[in-house]
């Protein structure tokens, strides 16, 4: 299987849709968002007519007010990977949430859920704040709060409920970096100031397109109530602006600041992992060279590479 990873607006997608071609592939989305039936332009999602007649699989299959599961989606990511491998067609898995790409090729296990103590504990950060969780979390499993962000309320609360329900650490359920089947992942660089130039420009084209269009349109079918998707990079700004809280230039800055954070948080996932090889995004030679680092499965990683800070 090939994985294709990095941080937003890198050009995965692009890459993703010529080695399909080259390699009678077809792809598996590893986006969270781009689950979401129309939630098109603010995922930068590739239109149909756009996928050159390669299959693509796990684009389009929640309602908006459908809450994103790991769980939901590790075993019907699986089960597609499985299905193009008895075609024997070459899997392609390509996106950059990282967790949803681990779910997918790494062997790792999705602890359990119980909504009625996700709200207990959801109503004890609103009452105690994320300070106190976060140092409730510090008692019970310090490798695991050294490992979140004491402000990431939303996994703070997932620590703590795993916790309740299995009598473990949370830690224990943290994935390790050994793939489920024979994989090779391919990550693309983009050095900061041009990510941050191609963000904002995405995010104008995203405007331009219609963005407020269609969370206005989503908005009409249920978009708010959605605990995933009304979160989601432009949506929530659009629907902000929707309401006249903030002017559409406010919106757009917005999405562009907290995309790039967002960028940065994919670069601390995938950076670390010793198993992808990284080429830049630009490189005029950058599909013989993914070809070739896939046609020696496992040769040496590609020289000066790396990110630029």
């Amino acid at each position: 299987m090939i994985g294709i990873v990095g941080a937003t607006a890198s050009g995965k997608s692009d890459l993703a849709l010529t080695l399909a071609e080259r390699l009678g592939g077809e792809i598996v989305n590893a986006d969270a968002m781009q689950l979401y039936r129309g939630m098109d332009i603010g995922t930068a999602k590739t239109p149909v007519e756009q996928r050159r007649g390669i299959a693509h699989h796990q684009m389009d299959v929640l309602d908006v007010r459908q809450e994103a599961s790991v769980a939901a989606y590790q075993r019907e990511a699986r089960l597609d990977l499985a299905g193009i491998r008895s075609r024997r067609n070459r899997p392609i898995l390509v996106g950059g949430s990282g967790l949803y790409v681990r779910a997918a090729l790494d062997r790792l296990e999705i602890p359990p859920t119980d909504r009625a103590v996700r709200a207990r504990l959801e109503g004890e950060l609103a009452a105690e704040g994320i300070d106190a969780m976060h140092t409730r979390l510090l008692r019970a499993d310090p490798v695991a709060a050294h490992a979140i962000q004491p402000k990431n309320e939303r996994r703070v609360v997932r620590a703590l409920e795993v916790i309740e329900l299995t009598g473990r650490p949370f830690s224990a359920t943290l994935p390790t970096r050994e793939y489920q089947l024979p994989t090779l992942t391919i990550g693309l660089v983009v050095p900061r100031p041009a990510l941050d130039t191609r963000i904002a420009a995405r995010v104008h084209q995203m405007w331009g397109a219609g963005l407020l269009e269609e969370v206005r349109r989503l908005d009409a079918a249920g978009l708010r109530e959605g605990r995933t998707a009304a979160k989601a990079l432009g949506y929530s700004q659009g629907l902000a602006h929707l309401d006249g809280l903030i002017s559409a230039a406010q919106a757009i800055d917005d999405t562009i600041i907290s995309t790039r954070r967002f960028a940065r948080r994919q670069e601390s996932w995938f950076r670390p992992d010793p198993r992808i090889f990284w080429l830049r995004y630009d490189d005029p030679q950058l599909t013989d060279r993914a070809l070739h680092i896939i046609g020696s499965a496992g040769g040496p990683r590609v020289s000066n590479n790396r990110r630029d800070d």
